[in-house]
């Protein structure tokens, strides 16, 4: 049987097929020879025993995969920020955004608390970027239907700075949901194991990665974008990085860097940029072997 794993917790993994209640797997042991470990959202082959549990076979090739949480085969990462107190610092948004594209799926950006302050500047700057961006508000229900159909038969994970209300849009979009993950969290209990568990849960026609107690990637140990390929991670350079005058362009202030022609002639937004340069400087410090390490 083939199915997805919605959970894992304490050496089980628990696979959806379709066909009822996730069945109980364990892995089995050629995947810690071949030094595999299943990941929620894998898609993987099991072969189910007659007590009903399971044992995972094979872990179907994954699309993406990130460490913290550890998740795979997430389709969208809904980047949660905010205009009105906490502001988010746009170097969040495009940080978040340049991992998304890394790893093969779709940032969405989405500005809350639009009743408050509607961040209309800056979400035109995404848009003009080419991000699907939304405005909406948790407390007032603005934009949370449009929410709720860009989420919709996708493995989505939220992220954004404390503060935002990651928590307050997931429950607007599904008002079980608070309740469900808190039980979850009861269960587990505040021990060694809570940190661990990433679960799936169906939201408004999809599925949202969430980890109780911590909805939110922690960026601070997300895994560095090698500086060779971090241009490619900003879609808007997309139609210039064959234009430049040297191979190898960096675009920070190389002459003839068609990047720079572009942001100097107003296509490229310099908050954009700016944040790019800053992630090029960070990627210089990761040595070789941690990002061959990290691969």
């Amino acid at each position: 049987m083939t199915g997805q794993i919605v959970k894992a917790l304490s050496g089980f993994y628990y696979v959806d097929t379709g066909d009822g209640a996730p069945i109980p797997c364990r892995g089995r042991g050629r995947l810690r020879h071949q030094r595999v470990t299943p990941l929620v959202g894998d898609r993987v082959d099991i072969t189910v025993t007659s007590e009903g549990t399971g044992m995972v076979d094979t872990i179907l090739p994954r699309k993406n995969q990130f460490q913290r949480p550890a998740v795979a085969n997430i389709d969208q990462m809904v980047i949660v920020c905010s205009g009105a107190v906490p502001v988010t610092d746009p170097f969040l948004i495009d940080r978040m955004a340049a991992m998304a594209e890394w790893k093969g799926c779709q940032p969405l950006i989405v500005f809350n608390k639009c009743d408050l302050e509607r961040a209309d500047g800056l979400a035109q700057l995404y848009r003009s970027a080419g991000f699907p961006t939304l405005q909406v508000s948790a407390e007032t229900g603005e934009g949370v239907d449009s929410l709720a159909a860009a989420i919709a038969e996708k493995v989505s994970a939220f992220t954004g700075n404390s503060g935002v209300g990651k928590s307050s849009i997931l429950n607007a979009l599904h008002p079980g949901f608070a309740l469900e993950v808190g039980e979850v969290s009861e269960k587990l209990g505040r021990g060694r194991h809570t940190t661990r568990h990433v679960e799936l849960f169906p939201v408004a026609g999809g599925l949202v990665a969430d980890t109780p107690g911590f909805s939110s990637f922690d960026v601070d140990q997300m895994e560095a974008i090698p500086k060779t390929e971090l241009a490619a991670a900003f879609r808007e350079f997309a139609p210039y990085l064959d234009r430049c005058r040297f191979q190898g362009c960096a675009h920070v202030k190389e002459r003839g860097c068609a990047v720079r022609e572009a942001l100097e002639a107003g296509e490229i937004a310099p908050s954009r940029h700016a944040s790019y340069v800053r992630l090029y400087e960070q990627a210089k410090e990761v040595p070789d072997w941690k990002l061959a390490k990290e691969k």
